[in-house]
């Protein structure tokens, strides 16, 4: 299957030029969109709208946006954006720059999809399946864009019309005018997407009905918030997330590890990924995410940083909720699948040797020759355990001192449950990008899945439990939780029978994690919240999710101690500033700013 990215230098001319810049004042682009009419224009002009799907992860941006002050995840050692969306302090306001982009980048896209969408229609050289199929991707992009918008700054400009001339005087739409924008859009798109991508990366049918599923269940979990929503919203998400189900389209990876291994891209449970090469050329701001992950683990002994370990930036720290309270640790084969527990030797120049430990001139720890603790040889070899962090809870722990003791008794760097800290901590597997030609190298080539069949199961499975069916919401969550379970003839975490309680077998763990109805009757939402946290963890969804079933502000504040300053307006970002210094005529500040930032 042909990639995507081979379009981009031709589509890199809507991206750079053009009048999508249409909130700036600057002269009107001198360039024609004649070419648009065009089989090989509209190619360009869809890749370039692509392309703005990129900006999320190009870098510290929807991570920040999306999993930053919430329940699972909470600031680590670096990054500037900590104040402003882990603490939720003053720094969150109208002159944020990372929102500014974000508008900046989605509107110009949806500029683009506009005038393109115009263009195509007005042509007169295009077979008709052409034009159907050129106008669905559009729209698909048009509602990808303006979803993202939404869910972030609640009512935004809504504009649906290409535009040749600049602009500065747009009005916030009602937030219910937008989703029934998004709905028709994807409804249109997904009736002429074909069912299968030509080129790896462009939008199906399949991935325009999964976002629909999505949009609808926003919609529809609105309690107070007026989103438009309709009595009907159920009903249309497990229709549209069925549709995907059922096509047999898609099917999920038989085991949790596949999904992340970086040698499995656009694999059979991608519904729709964003596409990254390692041609720099084509590969933009590339995809970062794999920095922003990580833990400190090159100034252990053994250690020196490399690609398959990747950069460390420490941006985001899984909560205590995520790492002591969310997961069935013995059953559920997720939590040890979704983190980096073990790093092997890769420094020959640091690899430690057996000899006195003291602290204030006592010595605490002397080698045993009859254990192969021999001073002055090696603790281990080149590619033996260098460090090992587990959810061992040693009881020993207390101060610094303690923990000098403590990983006395091992060869390797051990960093028990107690020792965890903002610096060194488990580390989220799932965005490692090894294939980079340098460690060095920020702009990574990994896809960025946004849809997965998995999602697209527990989509079905809240739908059908908000509508009070409990047993197809059980069905749908035991899918997964099948795939989530230790499998029979699988080799166990070690930690399961050290530390967790278990035994070191290969039997499966699936009854033991298996839900029934009556598993279900109680807080629907509350359970599926924590079961998408648990499939879903890290993939830029949190925040959204918290905020779409109005517990952002309950639930931030109860696992997240880091959340001090989190208020009920913190549901909505703030208009930028640029934005509304261009209007004119501008409004009130009340009409042109989200509560709480004025």
């Amino acid at each position: 299957m042909k990639s995507i990215y081979y379009y981009l230098l031709a589509g890199l001319m809507f991206i750079t030029s053009g009048c999508s810049d249409w909130l700036s004042e600057d002269d009107a682009p001198k360039i024609t969109y004649d070419y648009y009419e065009t089989e090989d224009g509209i190619n360009a002009a869809i890749v370039a709208a692509y392309g703005y799907l990129r900006w999320g992860v190009g870098g510290e941006r929807f991570d920040v946006m999306t999993e930053m002050g919430t329940d699972l995840f909470t600031e680590g050692e670096d990054g500037s954006n900590r104040e402003s969306f882990n603490k939720y302090a003053t720094q969150l306001n109208p002159d944020v720059g990372i929102l500014n982009e974000l508008w900046e980048n989605h509107y110009k896209g949806i500029s683009d999809a506009n005038i393109g969408m115009q263009k195509i229609m007005d042509s007169g050289s295009l077979i008709e399946s052409v034009k159907k199929q050129s106008y669905a991707e559009m729209l698909f992009m048009r509602a990808y864009l303006y979803f993202d918008l939404v869910q972030q700054f609640g009512r935004i400009p809504l504009v649906t019309e290409g535009s040749f001339e600049v602009r500065t005087d747009f009005k916030r739409a009602d937030v219910a005018d937008i989703y029934n924008q998004i709905i028709s859009d994807l409804r249109n798109a997904a009736e002429d997407l074909p069912e299968k991508a030509s080129i790896q990366g462009r939008a199906t049918r399949y991935a325009a009905s999964h976002l629909l599923a999505k949009v609808y269940l926003t919609r529809g979990s609105a309690v107070t918030e007026a989103r438009g929503q309709k009595s009907t919203d159920m009903d249309s998400t497990l229709y549209y997330a069925e549709r995907v189900i059922n096509s047999g389209a898609h099917q999920l990876q038989a085991n949790f590890s596949s999904l992340w291994d970086p040698a499995n891209p656009a694999n059979s449970e991608v519904i729709f990924g964003i596409q990254f090469t390692t041609e720099p050329l084509y590969n933009g701001d590339g995809n970062k995410q794999h920095l922003f992950w990580l833990s400190w683990y090159e100034d252990q002994p053994g250690m020196l940083r490399d690609k398959e370990n990747g950069r460390p930036y420490r941006r985001h720290v899984a909560t205590k909720k995520t790492m002591d309270d969310l997961f069935d640790r013995l059953h559920d084969s997720r939590f040890y699948k979704s983190f980096k527990w073990v790093y092997y030797a890769n420094n020959t120049n640091t690899l430690p040797k057996w000899e006195p430990l003291s602290y204030d001139g006592t010595v605490y720890f002397t080698p045993d020759a009859s254990k192969g603790q021999i001073e002055g040889q090696l603790k281990f070899q080149h590619g033996d355990t260098a460090i090992w962090y587990t959810m061992q809870k040693t009881g020993l722990v207390t101060n610094s001192n303690d923990m000098r003791k403590f990983r006395a008794d091992y060869t390797y760097s051990y960093f028990p449950r107690e020792t965890h800290s903002i610096r060194y901590f488990p580390a989220l597997s799932k965005y490692l990008d090894p294939n980079r030609p340098s460690v060095a190298e920020e702009k990574g080539s990994r896809e960025w899945v946004r849809m997965r069949l998995g999602e697209t199961y527990l989509l079905a499975a809240e739908a059908a439990g908000r509508k009070g069916d409990l047993e197809k919401a059980a069905e749908y969550i035991n899918v997964i939780r099948k795939r989530a379970a230790w499998a029979e003839g699988e080799t166990k975490d070690k930690q399961i029978w050290m530390f967790e309680g278990g035994q070191n077998n290969t039997e499966s763990t699936y009854d033991d994690l298996k839900v029934t109805a009556a598993d279900l009757n109680g807080d629907i939402v509350a359970f599926m919240l924590d079961e998408r946290g648990r499939e879903l963890l890290g993939e830029i969804n949190r925040w959204e999710d918290l905020v779409r079933c109005e517990l952002l502000l309950d639930w931030a504040k109860k696992y997240n101690p880091d959340a001090l300053y989190i208020k009920e307006y913190h549901k909505l970002r703030p208009i930028p500033q640029k934005h509304i210094d261009r209007l004119n005529p501008a409004g009130e500040i009340s009409e042109e700013q989200n509560a709480g930032y004025y």
